[in-house]
C-alpha cells in the first residue's frame, strides 16, 4: 500500500520536469536529469516486476530525450551567442575551449 501512495507522487516528478513553459529551465533540466538517473537506479535494481519495468524504461526514454533537446537549445545559444568582429556567427560548439 505504501507504493500505491509514494506512486502519484513519482507521477507528478516525471511531470515537472517535462514541463518546458517554466521560468526556469535550468532547474528543470536539473530535475528530469535527477528523475531519469532514479529512473535507471531503479531499473538497474533488478527488484521491479517486468510491468513497472517497462513503465520505468518508457518514462526514462521520455526523460533523457527531453534532457537532450534541453541540452541541444543550450547549445545552439551558445553557438548563436558567439560574436566574431561583432556580428553574430554561428560556430561549431567546442566543449574542450576555455
Amino acid at each position: 500500500m505504501k507504493q500505491e501512495e509514494e506512486k502519484p507522487e513519482a507521477q507528478q516528478e516525471q511531470q515537472d520536469p517535462m514541463d518546458t513553459s517554466s521560468p526556469d529551465t535550468d532547474r528543470a533540466f536539473e530535475s528530469a536529469l535527477t528523475a531519469l538517473e532514479s529512473k535507471v537506479r531503479e531499473l538497474e535494481s533488478g527488484d521491479l516486476p517486468l510491468e513497472q519495468a517497462l513503465e520505468a524504461f518508457e518514462q526514462g526514454v521520455k526523460l533523457s530525450q527531453h534532457c537532450q533537446q534541453t541540452l541541444d537549445a543550450a547549445e545552439m545559444k551558445v553557438q548563436l551567442l558567439r560574436e566574431q568582429g561583432g556580428a553574430a556567427e554561428l560556430q561549431p560548439f567546442d566543449d574542450n575551449a576555455n
